[in-house]
């Protein structure tokens, strides 16, 4: 049996992710930090606060998995500093707050592309939250890189409505991904025996991964 923690519960994959835990026999508590609350769910604690590193510093009670499905776009961030503070600062936030928790394995969504090295700030800003998650030696870090994401978003995000129809036919791990399907693939990894490590995931493999998981 297994507690979790999850932020980005509100977005489109986190959403998908914490429908799952909640329903997932084999998960036993789930706390949900959000900035603005949820509603409820049987399973669910749902510490908020406008600032959600504050949320994350009142949890006391120890967990065994972390989920982070934070992220934004720049246009909704709105600034770089502000992008930095969701994808970057928040996604390590709630890292630490794991491992203080006792947490053994951590599973962030990412995005395809990412590189501390990558010549657009978005996929740098990627890179650099992973090269920080890998730097704090998890036992197991489970990192998924997926392509565009299809799903109902209370807004539409322009960019993803406008090159839908390509990546729709794009090969491999290009070709666009159900947010369900990386929520999927999410928990079949964090529940699946594994030896440990880094594990990246592309869109192709998170795929593969949710096709063959059954749903409860």
């Amino acid at each position: 049996m297994s507690r979790a923690l999850i932020t980005g519960a509100t977005g489109l994959v986190g959403g998908h992710l914490l429908r799952l835990l909640n329903d997932e026999p084999r998960v036993t508590n789930i706390v949900a930090a959000t900035r603005r609350p949820l509603p409820p769910m049987r399973k669910m604690f749902n510490p908020h606060d406008p600032q959600l590193s504050d949320a994350l510093a009142q949890l006391t009670e120890p967990v065994d998995l972390v989920f982070c499905c934070l992220g934004t776009t720049m246009r909704e961030a709105g600034s770089k500093e502000a992008f930095v503070l969701a994808d970057y600062t928040l996604v390590v936030d709630t890292a630490l707050t794991g491992q203080r928790l006792g947490a053994r394995h951590m599973l962030v969504v990412s995005a395809i592309g990412a590189s501390s090295k990558s010549p657009f700030f978005y996929n740098r800003v990627k890179g650099k939250m992973e090269e920080a998650l890998i730097a704090q030696n998890w036992p197991r870090l489970t990192i998924a890189r997926p392509s565009m994401l299809l799903g109902h978003r209370e807004s539409q995000r322009f960019n993803e409505s406008f090159f839908a129809p390509l990546f729709k036919i794009m090969p491999g791990k290009w070709k666009s991904i159900e947010a369900r399907d990386v929520a999927r693939a999410m928990l079949h990894e964090a529940l699946s025996p594994s030896h440990g490590g880094v594990a990246i995931l592309d869109s192709g493999q998170l795929r593969e991964i949710a096709a063959h998981t059954p749903v409860y």
